[in-house]
């Protein structure tokens, strides 16, 4: 659906900029959360929220009553913004400062995910995309779980990436001074389970966790 969407160009550092399908789906999928915003009364309303890829779309889910969902139900336009954040870039000036980043931002007219088995099959895949293996292994949505809760498409279509890597760009006025400079690589790490103080009697990790951290 065309609903005269934004230019999705990179105008600030162009050459940093990528469209091409596979790039926009690589970060979309190592990320486990995105920002979704919409214009509500004229003001922007935006949210974090985990999110999966199925085939061309990013998917989202939550409360029926949530009103960031009301509104993308009218059939707003949406932006979503992904960014996976791999170091920060320490220049010899404060100004050549910066950070080393993938980055996707999406506009899209967002669909209510209605027929129950397409529902279902994006809940496992959110499921699976979190902890692999742990939709088998939890109890499934029940009828009034299902109703209460709303998904949506977000189709990816209409996406760009930006992408910063490698070391400070300092003035070669800079090159010369005697401060450190350099990347301080980041990356996101898995932490040991910590179990639910109520669950009796004591389990041990399922290998679906074992195999996961």
């Amino acid at each position: 659906m065309s609903r005269n969407l934004p230019k999705i160009r990179v105008r600030r550092h162009p050459e940093r900029g990528h469209y091409d399908r596979a790039t926009i789906e690589q970060i979309v999928d190592e990320a486990y959360y995105c920002h979704v915003a919409v214009v509500r009364d004229g003001a922007p309303v935006i949210i974090p929220t985990l999110h999966v890829r199925v085939d061309d779309s990013l998917y989202i889910h939550g409360a029926v009553a949530a009103g960031l969902f009301k509104d993308m139900k009218q059939d707003a336009v949406v932006s979503v913004a992904i960014t996976l954040l791999d170091g920060l870039v320490l220049a010899r000036s404060f100004y050549n400062h910066s950070a080393n980043y993938r980055s996707v931002v999406a506009f899209g007219v967002a669909r209510e995910v209605t027929d129950p088995d397409e529902k279902l099959r994006v809940l496992k895949a959110l499921a699976d995309r979190v902890v692999p293996g742990r939709w088998d292994d939890a109890r499934p949505p029940n009828d009034t779980e299902l109703k209460i809760t709303r998904v949506f498409a977000i189709p990816l279509d209409h996406a760009s990436v930006k992408i910063r890597t490698g070391p400070p760009s300092d003035d070669v006025d800079d090159l010369t001074r005697p401060t450190w400079a350099g990347v301080i690589p980041l990356k996101m790490q898995v932490g040991q389970p910590q179990p639910d103080p109520l669950q009796q009697p004591p389990m041990p990790l399922p290998d679906y966790l074992n195999q996961n951290i």
